[in-house]
């Protein structure tokens, strides 16, 4: 929700929100025992690549950062030398650091990766999109397992908002668009889904488009409870949507299509023991464990992505 972000996309860093956003939720923890990655093979395999130190990079808000902090310590768990390289940009800038080596992989969302390669991709389910994808990417990057985690781009309105329009859905902003500020990052102009898509999808207007650089993060959650903007494009997971009582207007058109997390990799040096640590964090996260991870790293916590990713790994027996 997921470029960026995004999609787009800090995508989200809540510790400067009011003092219902500062509500500190502990890590979900569902992890036994074992540790998945001790069954990985201790060589990367014939068919991972020529191997070495792996940089895990991230996208310029706080929910990539910390899974690319996830990954790197899985990584790291399962023999992998890794480092992350955080804060790197929108997905048009780290998808080209990924094409050309700079980054090895970084945690990217299905749908919105799908449409970046794919600019006219009309798949909208998880399983539709996961099965397009691989194809669409260019020769040398490929994706591994996705998450059942999911972080998707929504229309959000305040509750007064909400009940002064009748909004449950877009559709129903759809009638009174003309009249509303949507409060989004820039790249909500030209992306697919952003105000091409409302236009498309549902004839939907807006007054005009008031520019953040946070992704959804403070600043346009505050813009959206100080009415400066009317509708804001913040991401599913995000605390602050419980936390200020904010309304998530339904997507019947399917407008913001399924975003899961997933690691997008360049293939010169990803081994097969690096993409068995990889799809073991992706078998256990879960939409719950990226909200609290936000809440965690921009609530009353104020954990880093570190620290928040090493606790979410030990809790889910990733590492002792």
């Amino acid at each position: 929700m997921k470029e960026n972000r995004q999609r787009a996309l800090g995508r989200r860093a809540f510790g400067a929100l009011a003092a219902g956003v500062g509500l500190a939720v502990a890590l979900s923890a569902c992890g036994g025992s074992s540790n998945p990655l001790s069954s990985a093979p201790a060589s990367g395999g014939s068919s991972g690549g020529a191997g070495g130190a792996l940089v895990v990079g991230s996208a310029d808000f706080t929910e990539s950062q910390v899974i690319a902090e996830v990954y790197a310590g899985a990584l790291n768990a399962a023999g992998v030398t890794a480092t992350t390289k955080p804060n790197i940009g929108s997905r048009e800038v780290y998808f080209k650091a990924v094409q050309d080596g700079s980054v090895d992989v970084v945690p990217d969302y299905s749908g919105n990766l799908l449409l970046h390669v794919n600019k006219d991709a009309t798949e909208v389910s998880a399983d539709d999109i996961a099965k397009a994808l691989p194809g669409k990417l260019p020769d040398g990057l490929a994706v591994l397992d996705a998450a059942k985690a999911e972080d998707k781009d929504a229309m959000v309105v305040t509750k007064a908002t909400a009940e002064k329009y009748k909004l449950k859905s877009i559709e129903d902003l759809a009638k009174v668009c003309s009249q509303v500020v949507v409060g989004a990052p820039a790249t909500f102009g030209e992306r697919a889904y952003g105000l091409p898509g409302l236009k498309k999808n549902y004839n939907c207007e807006p007054k005009k488009l008031e520019p953040f650089s946070d992704g959804g993060g403070p600043i346009t959650v505050k813009a959206l409870l100080t009415d400066q903007v009317q509708v804001a494009d913040i991401y599913t997971t995000t605390p602050a949507i419980a936390d200020n009582d904010l309304v998530v207007l339904e997507d019947p058109k399917n407008n913001f299509t399924a975003q899961q997390v997933l690691p997008l990799y360049n293939k010169a040096k990803m081994t097969d023991k690096a993409k068995e640590a990889l799809n073991a964090v992706s078998k256990l996260l879960t939409t719950d464990d990226l909200i609290n991870l936000n809440r965690a790293v921009g609530g009353s916590q104020k954990q880093n992505p570190k620290d928040a990713a090493a606790a979410w790994l030990k809790d889910k027996g990733l590492v002792k």
